[in-house]
């Protein structure tokens, strides 16, 4: 006969389980936080509230703590350092705990373990986040990198095969920290190239390997370098590309998106759209031939991929490194017919572009991409619209915008500077 107590046992059981998972991870917060000394750095300061969102829901019986444990999570990658890195697994370890088919979870384990270099636990923690999700963009991200810790881990297995008796200490570092295996790979070819001379075949080979080892090491593989045939574009292909067509500059604002003017802006030859926009055919008219985006945060990077269709794409950003490693990371492959080189990552405060009348880096999305529309003045009409109130642009550039408008019409929220 069944015992009717004997699940009310077990799910106190499994409550109370769960209640000294979440008591550890308050207890390695508050060591996290008792070992920093110093002013806080900007990303500490989110860790910090986190924690403290994470303690006020555990106080509160009727919410739900799980996502704020993942916040923390998320903010201890982004503090970075190895403490940091380790509260992060920690915090992974203890959602995992809680909830074992938690995609948020695998995939935070997996992330910590990748920063701390553990490149196979990192792998098997990817690949129970993608039994666990659908397709889509955080599934692509997971896959590419799971494809890279596989292709680092063959080039140890190929280059320890190229010499079996040397090779063998090689074999042991797949399943080493990439701070030992980096650093012993490294040994190893010098090694090799003093006993062989670099005209050895399998040194040339031995050496490649490593190339490749620690390009993979610095950043993610890409499955598709060539993005699906989309073309790089400097400054002089971009005029090409805009020479002689009408171009409408679309702000994201809610009127225009409940607005009618959508079939009057698909009649322009190029349509701008700026950062994270939606469309709404009747409003927003349905083309995107030019799609510009600001890289903003500490780690833009990780962002959302780009997977908008767009004619041309522009990415705007600083510095050289944060930028090449978001470009690499989320744009996509067909997504764009044209991409804008680095030459294009920072116009408004490239003097060696505009000459002397630059601006700061900090200008709008909007405001940048119309400035450097306008620089190069290959266009008979240059429209915005939904920019005729103030917030759109900041004053300075609202100011720049109507020192040039040649008509304004505000029954159709345009302002035009051709």
């Amino acid at each position: 006969m069944t015992n009717p107590l004997a699940g009310l046992f077990t799910a106190r059981q499994k409550e109370a389980a769960r209640r000294d998972l979440y008591a550890r991870s308050l207890r390695l917060c508050g060591e996290y936080l008792a070992s920093r000394d110093g002013r806080p750095t900007v990303r500490e300061t989110r860790l910090i509230q986190a924690i403290g969102v994470l303690t006020g829901s555990l106080d509160d019986p009727s919410a739900d703590p799980f996502d704020a444990l993942l916040k923390v999570g998320e903010r201890a990658l982004e503090a970075g350092g190895d403490d940091g890195l380790a509260l992060a697994l920690d915090v992974a370890e203890t959602s995992t705990g809680i909830r074992q088919r938690s995609r948020g979870a695998w995939r935070l384990r997996g992330r910590a373990l990748d920063g701390l270099g553990r490149g196979d636990e990192a792998l098997e923690a990817y690949e129970r986040h993608l039994t666990l999700v659908r397709d889509g963009e955080a599934a692509e991200e997971v896959a590419r990198r799971i494809d890279t810790l596989r292709r680092r881990r063959t080039c140890l297995e190929e280059a320890a095969a190229l010499f079996p008796g040397s090779g063998a200490a090689l074999r042991g570092l797949t399943g080493k920290p990439t701070s030992v295996a980096a650093p012993e790979f490294a040994a190893h070819a010098q090694a090799r190239v003093a006993e062989h001379g670099v005209g050895d075949p399998a040194v040339r080979r031995l050496l490649e390997l490593y190339g490749t080892y620690r390009r993979l090491v610095e950043r993610s593989g890409m499955s598709d370098p060539l993005l699906g045939g989309s073309t790089p574009v400097g400054v002089g292909g971009l005029r090409g590309l805009l020479a002689g067509r009408t171009v409408c500059l679309v702000s994201n604002a809610s009127e225009v998106a409940t607005s009618t003017l959508g079939a009057e802006i698909d009649r322009y030859d190029l349509v701008v759209r700026c950062d994270s926009f939606r469309i709404r055919a009747e409003g927003t008219g349905e083309r995107t031939g030019l799609h510009a985006v600001s890289l903003r945060g500490d780690t833009p990077w990780d962002g959302p991929a780009w997977t908008q269709p767009a004619g041309i794409r522009l990415v705007f950003g600083d510095p050289a490194a944060a930028w090449r490693r978001a470009v690499r990371q989320r744009l996509v492959p067909g997504a764009q017919e044209h991409i804008g080189d680095a030459s294009l990552r920072r116009p408004t405060a490239d003097p060696a572009l505009l000459g002397e009348d630059c601006r700061d880096a900090g200008a709008t999305t909007a405001f940048t991409v119309l400035r450097l529309l306008d620089f190069l003045d290959v266009s008979p009409r240059l429209d915005l619209v939904g920019f005729d109130k103030p917030g759109r642009l900041r004053p300075d550039e609202a100011e720049w915008v109507m020192d040039r408008a040649t008509h304004v019409d505000d029954s159709k929220m345009r302002i035009a500077l051709r």
